[in-house]
């Protein structure tokens, strides 16, 4: 008797795990699933403002068009990356926690089974007991009962290995899939951040390297108010109305003069628009190399997954 009920610490021990084990998981897979609720309704708000960014781009100069629409669509694919983090939180994470609510009430059925032989046992062991202090000669009855309280016994030695091996294994499982689950839910926040932090990184590039006096000198351009074409007669002084006409001679001076200017004016100009082309080159250049710079994260990764394609 005392090798069977000398063990209550070690029970209560046992009892412990499993109710702890009950209760902070429990708790963990409730927080872990509502963090994963609030991850996609922050995904579905994050939609509905790469929407309104999309929308109001259409109505602004180009600088800005191009920015919010880069930004646009860098903010929805980092809401891919968000979907796919929801999916491996609930799958890796949320999941095997909810396994748990089986596993406990499970060890909660084996230690019951063990305290019900245990009760069985001591019953019958103060039934013996009784009988040998009321009835000493009655040999038969005493016979029995120790028969029957040795059976009880043996079943409670047996029940109690059973249920340490069980609450042994169950610790061992519930050590390895904390790990695992937390490792998991750690790996899977990480690769979230380090993408979203790739994108997020091109995407500040690209609005910082927005140029506002470009939008600012279309909108300036549309709403400056021009006054109307002044008479050149106006603008002579009355000196000048009264000059009188030039000489034949100078007029033939004059001529000549200007044709010479003219020639040099005409080789200045073709200079000029070699000049104006080789630049239009260097600048066609430019552009293409900043239209790349300038095009969204998700766009330059699309080109090359084609590419690669």
């Amino acid at each position: 008797m005392n090798t069977i009920f000398s063990r209550d610490r070690q029970i209560k021990s046992m009892e412990l795990t499993v109710s702890h084990a009950e209760k902070y998981l429990g708790q963990f897979c409730s927080l872990l699933a509502s963090y994963t609720r609030k991850t996609a309704k922050l995904r579905d708000q994050a939609d509905m403002l790469v929407r309104q960014l999309n929308d109001f781009s259409n109505t602004e100069d180009p600088e800005l068009r191009t920015c919010l629409k880069n930004l646009a669509e860098d903010l929805a694919m980092v809401q891919d990356y968000r979907q796919a983090e929801v999916e491996r939180l609930e799958i890796k994470v949320v999941t095997p926690l909810k396994a748990y609510g089986d596993i406990v009430e499970n060890k909660r059925a084996d230690l019951k089974r063990f305290n019900a032989d245990r009760d069985r046992a001591l019953k019958e062991l103060q039934k013996l007991e009784k009988l040998q202090q009321k009835n000493p000669s009655d040999r038969q009855r005493i016979f029995q009962a120790d028969v029957n309280a040795q059976k009880a016994t043996n079943n409670a030695h047996r029940s109690t290995r059973q249920l340490e091996e069980t609450i042994s294994d169950f610790q061992r499982q519930k050590l390895e899939d904390i790990k695992r689950i937390f490792t998991d839910f750690i790996t899977v926040e990480m690769v979230f951040h380090a993408k979203a932090l790739e994108v997020y990184t091109h995407t500040f590039q690209n609005l910082d390297s927005m140029d506002i006096d470009k939008d600012l000198e279309l909108f300036t351009g549309r709403i400056r108010v021009s006054d109307g074409p002044l008479d050149n007669q106006t603008l002579l002084p009355s000196s000048m109305a009264h000059q009188p006409s030039p000489t034949l001679g100078s007029s033939l001076k004059h001529t000549a003069e200007s044709a010479k200017k003219s020639r040099s004016s005409i080789l200045q100009r073709q200079r000029v628009v070699e000049e104006e082309e080789e630049d239009e080159e260097e600048e066609y250049e430019s552009e293409i190399e900043a239209q790349w710079s300038r095009q969204s994260y998700a766009s330059q990764y699309a080109q090359i997954l084609r590419q690669k394609n």
